[in-house]
């Protein structure tokens, strides 16, 4: 009997460069798999939490891929430089759209059409479910991790780069904003997360925030499991989720319940 193969097998993808070997990722291209790859000023920030659980169990087993590339390399002068004063003076410091440039066109180099490149930024489109579904439906993403007072404006304008957010607040940089995107799109790829039913009940997916779980004990601290989750009837088990996630998103997500309503009565 042969030993089966590696699920690597066969999917290496070799291409000759001219890049220095400083900028080549040490893990190769696997063919068909997603693929994440991150700019940023500070790649031994990742994997980080998405080399844990399933995420990393997924990454081991090449379901999907991440490949960082440091900004640095790309910089000016022996010292590296990447960033600039502002034009028109003002506190801080802004990425150089000649660094920024040549590291875009290294990271884009042979991507497909459905690889979106992304800016993580404060200013962009807020970070929803349904942006993560399309993600996981691409190729992969190229994702700019901002730092300082953020890039050069002319950058985004020519590399028509998707602006997104990940919040109504201001981090010190992009990779922690970026390390979410790829945790929220990565476990919806087929297999990631073993269940697929899982990702298909979970908050958002109905367009609703999840209902309560619970598990055992059947009473804990005198608080018992609603009896109606104990009975076996997987009918009226899924009628008091369903119900319990509709008075979750309407007392808690008054803006998700309206466009709830109105995709309901647009069905109707």
């Amino acid at each position: 009997m042969t030993e089966s193969p590696n699920k690597s097998h066969g999917r290496k993808a070799i291409r000759p460069t001219l890049k220095p070997r400083e900028l080549m990722t040490a893990t190769p291209d696997l063919v068909g798999v997603w693929k994440a790859k991150i700019l940023t000023l500070f790649p031994s920030a990742f994997p980080g939490v998405l080399g844990e659980s399933l995420t990393g169990k997924a990454l081991q087993e090449g379901l999907w891929q991440l490949e960082t590339i440091d900004l640095r390399q790309f910089g000016l002068t022996k010292h590296r430089n990447v960033d600039d004063t502002p034009a028109g003076g003002g506190a801080g410091m802004v990425l150089r759209p000649d660094v920024l440039g040549n590291a875009i066109e290294h990271a884009m180099e042979g991507v497909t059409s459905n690889h979106p490149l992304i800016y993580l930024t404060p200013r962009g489109k807020p970070m929803d479910q349904a942006m993560m579904q399309n993600l996981a439906r691409a190729d992969g993403v190229t994702l700019l991790c901002g730092r300082f007072e953020g890039v050069d404006e002319r950058v985004l304008e020519h590399y028509n780069i998707q602006e997104v957010s990940l919040g109504d607040f201001v981090m010190t940089g992009g990779e922690l904003a970026a390390q979410a995107m790829i945790d929220a799109t990565v476990r919806l790829i087929p297999g990631v997360l073993g269940n697929q039913a899982s990702a298909e009940e979970e908050s958002f997916s109905s367009g609703l925030l999840e209902h309560p779980q619970y598990t055992r004990p059947a009473e804990w601290k005198e608080r018992k499991i609603p009896d109606v989750l104990m009975s076996g009837h997987h009918g009226n088990v899924a009628k008091w989720r369903h119900q319990m996630s509709e008075e979750i998103t309407q007392e808690r997500r008054p803006d998700l319940w309206e466009e709830y309503c109105r995709k309901k009565d647009e069905k109707r």
